[in-house]
């Protein structure tokens, strides 16, 4: 038996049930291989190993080592609970994010397909098919494996694999390449749109074209700017924590051994020669320097860090931002270089027909041209309704659209579509659009019988012999004024049609000997993709903070060069543009080279964009990347934050950290900017937080070698955290997100946390509180003010109340780097209801704490004075600022 006789033979009766097995046994079943997900347990294991975490768990276990010497076990229940709430919600958060391996494999489980085995027509799960199945497809079918077309016509929609709008035909061919420009493979995800047909499967599961994209899918990304500049903060954190501790015990035993005994020899070698007495001041000297230690932590940190995500998350949902990871916005403000799709990003995504362009040169807008109601026009008009495979519908609400065929079509019957002479003709015979042959065409009859073609200029023009004026005589054309008008459209990123017509009938319909005889010309039709009327602005908003836009699409060179020059992005410094060719062609080398001045890559593949992405990430650049189709998720996944686009697949919104709701790239610029204000918020909170511990820790260190041993109590203590904790996350996460920071650089991705800026305000706030506080509590004139008593409880409770007012005053500070106090305060209404209740139930623990907060009622006179000396850290932190300038130093948050 002949190879082509077996072939036959075995589209007519299919596998038989013993060759399916055998096939299953040697090319694997059609599933695709899932990575073993990470449990809960393991995921919450995990967020412990955070840089910030680890530090917390370390004072915890110092906490806990020190309640045998009978300290804060409410310092040591506050870092857990912290600890376990920061821990849990980055879980949460993070346990989402396994979902996008999971869809691949979900998008079709539930469809069956139809299937012929020995001689019958089965109908089969898509996980049973097999390579060799003769599968039997049909429109609105998904083509469940990769395979080549055997018998049949189909149109298939593979944007969700190649990015393109177009419905694609696939007929039968010699050509056996499974690649999505091949035009008889047909891949699995894709579907049949229109026809029907049977197809051989040749790969199945992980084998198939979008098996290898769920191997892309599965690779672990690189870590975050955020979680890279914590591990730098908990390393600088960890490193000033042990110094002080080292310093604060030696300091503890020089005073102990050395001042105390008035540095007399014979009572130093006493004290030693007592083991009892040595031990035990050794103890409290480690006592003491691990008590610093759990000072300097900021254990609120994380529980900010998740308080602010989340609540900008909301924000931005009004905005047309949806983040499904809350890491990935953070990002987004770091984010120096952006790929972004052309379509329904940066252009609506409806083709629109806008213009006619007659023989003579004449341009006619439209409908306008439709109107007039010439010959020409109503030749013209016939050609785009019969010629188009779009059908007349309407909506869910009843009103008329263009349904079916390709967008061409659809734009081409939205055109003509209230012209109602044209249903005084009746359609004989229709040739659709063909990517090979390039033109369409239809018969149809009515005052006369007429073939009209529409098509690509360079397809028709040869054969063009005459023109159709509009008033309907016949006369000459130039082919050299038709050939100008052509590139000076093209240039401006319209794809242009070519209309013509033929008295010669049904024979110019001929598959095999392609047109016959002449044409004459009606005209040239523009149709466009229109650019968003944002998409300009955004472009700007985006490059004049500091981050590069880059455009990928799948258009020729001219149509992608225009449209990117007309929206911003190509220009001076931007000026190279590059095809899928040309890309591929570049070594890694040549085009880290190329990238600062790539602004387009035209007729781009799908794995263009993760080679950009890995080629950026390894110039250390902080990459996103735009996708909506299931090609577009391994670049979504790899980069540093993916946006996916709302009306995308689910593969690519499981795979992207932020989805775009609204399709738009103005809703990008929103997320930098929340981004970025996510950042500046977390800045001031750690500013406000190591201010106060670096406070704390002095006094702390300090105060015992002046007689006070417990300045502040446990509970006192615990109040304190509440409000460093909780409530200034709270305050700080209502931060409004500001224009001005679209106006700084982007922060890089090794730039740490801390600043100079914030290290100034930190060590000079700082000190100036400690200060401040010793001053307090030594100085006579101010002691003098305080009822005495005993156990000095007037002093103390006006130490605690100045303590918790200096506190709420440095949120103020911290709030905002320029030198107006007030700025945005308005837009910040949280902040300043927080703030008072504070101050409210800091002065009720005043009058009503008693025993519990070691708290007595204070006259108005102490309590006046103790307001007043906490408001200096107003004047202070103005002084700061003003010195700060002056050393010509200018950046902020």
């Amino acid at each position: 038996m002949t190879d082509t006789k077996r072939q036959a033979n075995k589209q007519q009766t299919g596998l038989s049930e013993e060759e399916v097995l055998l096939s299953r046994k040697r090319h694997g079943a059609n599933i695709l291989t899932k990575r073993k997900r990470v449990s809960f347990g393991r995921l919450f294991l995990n967020n412990l190993k955070d840089p910030v975490i680890r530090i917390l768990l370390g004072a915890l276990v110092i906490n806990l080592l020190m309640l045998f010497q009978g300290t804060d076990w409410v310092e040591t229940l506050g870092i857990a609970a912290a600890v376990f709430l920061a821990t849990l919600i980055s879980t949460l958060s993070e346990q989402g994010s396994a979902k996008a391996f999971e869809q691949l494999s979900e998008e079709v489980a539930g469809t069956k397909c139809h299937v012929r085995r020995e001689g019958k027509l089965r109908e089969i799960s898509i996980s049973d098919v097999v390579v060799g199945d003769i599968l039997l497809l049909g429109a609105g079918e998904l083509i469940p494996a990769d395979g080549l077309l055997l018998s049949g016509e189909l149109r298939v929609d593979q944007s969700s694999m190649t990015g393109e709008g177009a419905e694609i035909p696939k007929r039968v061919s010699q050509n056996r390449e499974l690649l999505p420009s091949s035009p008889s493979s047909l891949l699995r995800g894709c579907t049949v749109t229109a026809g029907s047909g049977e197809m051989e499967v040749l790969a199945v599961g992980d084998s198939s074209f979008l098996g290898g994209i769920s191997r892309e899918i599965q690779e672990e990304t690189r870590e975050s700017p955020l979680k890279r500049r914590l591990s730098r903060l908990a390393g600088q954190i960890s490193i000033f924590g042990y110094a002080a501790a080292i310093l604060v015990a030696l300091a503890y035993l020089f005073n102990v051994f050395l001042l105390d005994s008035g540095m007399r020899q014979e009572i130093l070698l006493l004290k030693l020669s007592n083991p009892t007495y040595v031990i035990s001041k050794l103890l409290h000297a480690l006592t003491l320097g691990l008590t610093v230690i759990v000072v300097a932590v900021p254990e609120g940190l994380p529980m900010m860090i998740a308080v602010v995500l989340s609540s900008n998350i909301r924000k931005m949902l009004n905005d047309q931002v949806l983040v499904r990871k809350p890491v990935g916005i953070e990002s987004a403000g770091s984010m120096n270089l952006l790929f972004t799709d052309k379509t329904g990003t940066l252009t609506e995504g409806k083709m629109t027909a806008v213009s006619f362009h007659t023989a003579d040169g004449k341009t006619c807008a439209l409908p306008a041209f439709w109107e007039s109601n010439s010959p020409l026009a109503e030749k013209a008009a016939l050609c785009c309704r019969f010629c188009s495979e779009a059908m007349s519908g309407s909506d869910e609400k009843g009103r008329k659209k263009a349904l079916g065929g390709n967008p061409t079509d659809r734009a081409l019957l939205t055109s003509v579509m209230g012209i109602k002479t044209l249903g005084h003709h009746r359609l004989l015979e229709r040739l659709p659009f063909d990517s090979t042959r390039k033109y369409a065409a239809a018969s149809l009859v009515g005052k006369e019988k007429l073939t009209f073609l529409w098509g690509a200029p360079e397809r028709l023009l040869p054969y063009v012999r005459s023109a159709l004026r509009e008033d309907g005589s016949m006369g000459s054309f130039s082919r050299t004024q038709i050939e100008k008008q052509l590139r000076e459209l093209t240039a401006k990123g319209a794809r242009v049609l070519m209309l013509t017509c033929s008295a010669e009938g049904i024979s110019a319909l001929s598959h095999a000997s392609g047109i016959k005889g002449s044409l004459i010309l009606l005209g040239m039709i523009c149709l466009t993709d229109p650019i968003r009327a944002s998409a300009p602005r955004s472009v700007a908003a985006l490059q004049d903070a500091g981050i590069h836009v880059v455009m990928i699409t799948g258009d020729n060179r001219e149509t992608a060069g225009s449209i990117a020059a007309r929206c911003g992005i190509l220009n001076k410094e931007c000026d190279l543009i590059l095809t899928g060719e040309e890309l591929a062609r570049c070594s890694d080398l040549q085009l880290r080279e190329l990238l600062p001045r790539l602004a387009v890559v035209a007729r781009a593949l799908p794995a263009d964009k993760s080679r950009l992405v890995r080629i950026a990430q390894e110039m250390e650049l902080v990459t996103g990347m735009t996708g909506d189709g299931i090609n577009d998720a391994p670049a979504l996944r790899r980069a540093d934050v993916g946006f996916a686009m709302g009306s995308g697949t689910q593969v690519a919104k499981d795979a992207g950290d932020v989805i775009i709701l609204d399709n738009n790239l103005a809703s990008i610029v929103r997320a930098v900017l929340y981004g970025r204000n996510i950042f500046k918020s977390i800045r001031k909170f750690i500013t406000l937080q190591l201010t106060m511990n670096f406070c704390a820790m002095g006094v702390t260190m300090i105060c015992p070698f002046l007689g006070i041993d417990s300045p502040v109590t446990v509970v006192q203590m615990l109040w304190i955290n509440v409000i460093m904790d909780t409530l200034g996350g709270l305050a700080f996460a209502g931060e409004p997100a500001l224009p001005d920071c679209m106006k700084e650089p982007p922060k890089g991705r090794d730039e740490p946390i801390l600043n100079g800026y914030m290290l100034n305000e930190i060590l000079f706030l700082g000190s100036y509180t400690i200060g401040l506080c010793l001053f307090f509590l030594k100085a006579p004139h101010i002691t003098r003010v305080f009822r005495a008593a005993p156990d000095h409880i007037y002093l103390l409770t006006a130490f605690f109340a100045l303590f918790i007012f200096s506190s709420v005053f440095h949120c103020f500070n911290a709030r905002t780097d320029r030198l107006k106090l007030t700025a945005g305060l308005g837009k910040n209404p949280i902040f300043l209801i927080i703030m008072t209740v504070i101050l409210a139930i800091q002065l009720l623990f005043v009058y009503v704490g008693g025993s519990v907060l070691r708290t007595a009622p204070l006259t108005e006179w102490e309590l006046l004075v103790t307001f007043l000396l906490s408001l200096t850290v107003f004047p202070a932190e103005l002084i700061r600022k003003l010195l700060w300038r002056l050393r010509g130093k200018k950046n902020g948050y």
